[in-house]
């Protein structure tokens, strides 16, 4: 990720003190002196990049912001507790690795403090594949995420059936902003609305059990290292979930990259299939796994299409696109 450089942080602010007294001792080096550059990331809000002049070290400030104080602040305690919890069923070394935290601190604007990683985000891979012609290393990339994931659900699979019930209220939350906020009319409204109660009649939507997901596994969540290094950051959205949830929104976030690249909706197929393939490679049974996963995959990918399209940034053309996908997507 790129950023912008903005300066040096005062010696005077109490977020300076805290990397002092509270991060740098975890780091076993010496504050005194310390000079700390700031940069902003360009593509990430309240989100900045701290630099200490003298020894290269980094780190990265996420700055929890909301008109409810209270919100902010359980949001930011929720993904360090998330990221220690991670990190404690052994996502802290390679190949699977969970960023590490240094602390949050409610009294410094919600601010969590954590390591920055050297690594190739998932979107540039993506990015590669399509205009550098890249695409055997980002089939490479996506086998070592199946196998990341595959380790985190499994590892975190309760006892119990998933409820499907937050996924249909989540597609219900989705489709109402659509319609106010992009306009979608009745025409297309009302068949997105009949398929939404058709998936909840599925008795597959509501079988497989719940596990750990990490709730937003966007291009820019993920990055990579050398050969099958997987590291994932910004776990503030991890919940109990169908395992689908994430691989879903992969796959919608795969579709909507090679869409958007080369005006094909069917330019990322040969990835998507080969990234549940893999991640079924980790089941006694891939085959069976295989058909259970991609008879729920439609849905998430679906809704996954239709958040995407609800973005103030997507050009009204495009968003029209995505919604008529999300729909094919959604018909069975």
């Amino acid at each position: 990720m790129t950023a912008h450089y903005l300066g040096h942080l005062s010696s005077e602010d109490p977020l300076y003190g805290y990397f002092q007294y509270q991060v740098a001792p975890q780091l076993g080096f010496s504050s005194t002196g310390a000079c700390y550059r700031v940069f902003r990331f360009n593509d990430s809000r309240n989100v900045y990049l701290y630099e200490e002049k003298h020894r290269g070290i980094r780190l990265v400030g996420k700055f929890f912001k909301s008109w409810d104080p209270d919100h902010a602040r359980k949001t930011g305690e929720t993904e360090f507790n998330n990221l220690m919890f991670l990190r404690g069923l052994g996502f802290s070394a390679s190949p699977h690795y969970v960023v590490r935290p240094y602390g949050f601190n409610p009294a410094i604007d919600n601010v969590l403090v954590v390591e920055h990683l050297n690594g190739d985000t998932l979107s540039k891979i993506i990015s590669d594949a399509m205009v550098l012609g890249k695409r055997d290393r980002l089939f490479r990339k996506l086998s070592a995420l199946a196998h990341f994931l595959a380790t985190m659900h499994n590892r975190t699979a309760g006892d119990y059936t998933v409820n499907f019930e937050e996924s249909y209220q989540y597609m219900g939350r989705l489709l109402k902003s659509v319609i106010e906020k992009r306009g979608l009319g009745r025409e297309f409204s009302d068949e997105l609305w009949f398929l939404r109660e058709a998936w909840r009649s599925r008795s597959c939507m509501w079988e497989d059990r719940p596990v750990l997901v990490h709730g937003d596994t966007t291009p820019s969540n993920l990055l990579f290292g050398r050969g099958r290094n997987v590291m994932a950051i910004d776990l503030e959205r991890m919940k109990w979930a169908d395992r689908v949830f994430d691989l879903g929104r992969l796959c919608g976030e795969l579709k909507h990259f090679f869409y958007r690249g080369t005006g094909n909706p069917f330019a990322a197929e040969p990835f998507i299939g080969h990234f549940l393939w893999e991640y079924c490679c980790h089941f006694p049974d891939r085959e069976d796994a295989f058909r259970s996963i991609t008879g729920r995959i439609p849905f998430y990918l679906g809704i996954t299409l239709l958040r995407i399209a609800r973005n103030s940034w997507i050009d009204w053309d495009y968003r029209w696109r995505l919604i008529g996908e999300a729909k094919r997507c959604l018909m069975f």
